[in-house]
């Protein structure tokens, strides 16, 4: 018969010979995951990162406070401490300043592809410049962290409904410049990114380019959504048929919303725009006579009214109707708490280092004004100017189901940064410029 002292220690051994247990367990894994030793943080980073959105809400649980902490005073002194959880978040989660959304991206997408399929959930798979989780991805990238990703209610739409992944197209052109006198600035140059909605095949049934608003963002979200349990529930041909109403449906509205804002701001439509009325008087349509009318009638040459419609709207807005547009649509650009704390920790010592408090909080205030502003103008641009061309494509283009091929038609063409010109239009070798070797290096 064995005593209880032989059972404790056997249970010892088998506890401490056990490496399994430390390794699987994520609560023990979040711990040391912030560990100063390397190597330890470094291997279980790497296991919460395997373990997917699990792992990711293990660091959460497990050093709430010092996030809560950093969340409501985000002017806080940045602490070894709080470095090295900061950092743990955002090699799990693969996304900079995860802190504050709490999204996990798959990097890997046919684990995307896979996890959406588990669960039923479309997959938002994001296209950009450089890494989603380094500091110096591109601009818009940049961007989507502080104004969508941080923001409490579009992060929990995004976690909640979504399968979220990224990928990055091409490394950001980054550029040094310096002043002679210890002073640089350091930059990204050119490059956008671009939302593409996914199937649970990995197949595009929208696409939102650039920058928008948070609450421009959450009602596209909201119609990507409804779209796509609609084609859930339909055969292929049916879910086709659906595809092509809702981008030829959205497109319109798009065209009328324009001419609306165009209105209202005073500029002047084009003569050749007609705009038909359903009975009730209310907007039908826009329609291009010259265009429209063809022995060749269809749904492509329609198509190509309404685009063309959109690229005449875009001929007579210039800078000055844009600024007047995106005014009527400020409401879109509110910034919540959230990103208006991220904002003031990145900038907080900029604003502060030549001034008095007083100084630093007029200035930040004359920041986020002049920044939703911007955002506000990017929403406006981005819907009117490139999500019509995007709705256009998502019908006639053959390479609408294919998203690597889609993808790089909208970099080339809507974008302007084909993959075929590796420096994205910054250098041109039969332009002189008076330096050794162009000033290349290799």
């Amino acid at each position: 018969m064995r005593s209880k002292f032989s059972g404790s220690l056997l249970f010892f051994f088998l506890l401490v010979s056990t490496p399994a247990f430390a390794e699987t367990n994520p609560d023990t894994l979040a711990a040391k995951a912030i560990s100063a030793n390397a190597a330890e943080s470094s291997q279980a980073i790497a296991q919460l990162r395997s373990m997917g959105p699990s792992g990711l809400n293990a660091l959460f649980k497990i050093h709430v406070e010092e996030i809560s902490a950093q969340v409501s005073n985000p002017l806080a002194a940045e602490t070894a401490q709080w470095s090295r959880i900061k950092n743990a978040l955002d090699a799990v989660s693969q996304q900079k300043d995860s802190y504050l959304g709490r999204l996990y991206w798959y990097t890997d997408f046919d684990k995307a592809k896979a996890e959406a399929r588990a669960s039923g959930k479309p997959i938002i798979s994001l296209r950009l410049l450089g890494k989603l989780s380094e500091e110096f991805s591109c601009a818009n990238s940049r961007f989507f962290r502080t104004v969508l990703y941080s923001n409490a209610e579009v992060s929990n739409r995004l976690r909640d409904n979504f399968i979220l992944h990224w990928e990055s197209v091409r490394p950001a052109p980054r550029v040094t410049i310096d002043f002679g006198d210890g002073r640089k600035l350091e930059r990204t140059l050119t490059g956008n990114s671009i939302h593409y909605v996914l199937n649970t095949e990995g197949q595009p049934i929208d696409a939102l380019p650039g920058l928008y608003g948070p609450q421009a963002f959450l009602r596209l979200l909201g119609q990507s959504e409804s779209l796509f349990a609609a084609l859930a529930k339909e055969t292929a041909s049916q879910a086709e048929a659906r595809l092509r109403a809702h981008h030829r449906d959205s497109l319109n509205k798009l065209n009328l919303a324009w001419v609306a804002d165009t209105k209202k701001t005073g500029g002047e439509i084009p003569r050749d725009f007609i705009v038909t009325r359903n009975q009730d008087g209310t907007p039908q349509a826009i329609q291009i006579p010259s265009l429209a009318i063809t022995k060749a009638y269809s749904e492509t040459t329609i198509l190509r009214s309404m685009t063309s419609g959109s690229e005449k709207l875009g001929a007579i807005t210039d800078e000055a109707a844009w600024r007047k547009i995106a005014q009527l649509h400020r409401a879109d650009a509110q910034l919540d708490g959230q990103s208006i704390g991220l904002i003031k920790r990145q900038t907080q010592k900029v604003l502060t280092a030549a001034g008095s408090k007083r100084d630093a909080d007029l200035e930040f205030a004359n920041l986020l004004q002049k920044l939703q502003m911007n955002i506000a103008l990017d929403t406006v641009r981005n819907e009117y100017s490139l999500h019509t061309k995007l709705h256009a494509w998502l019908v006639m283009d053959v390479r609408r189901h294919n998203l690597p091929a889609f993808n790089n038609k909208v970099y080339a063409e809507l974008f302007l940064t084909p993959a075929s010109d590796p420096w994205l239009g910054l250098f041109s070798a039969d332009t002189y410029v008076a330096l050794e070797n162009g000033g290349l290096e290799r």
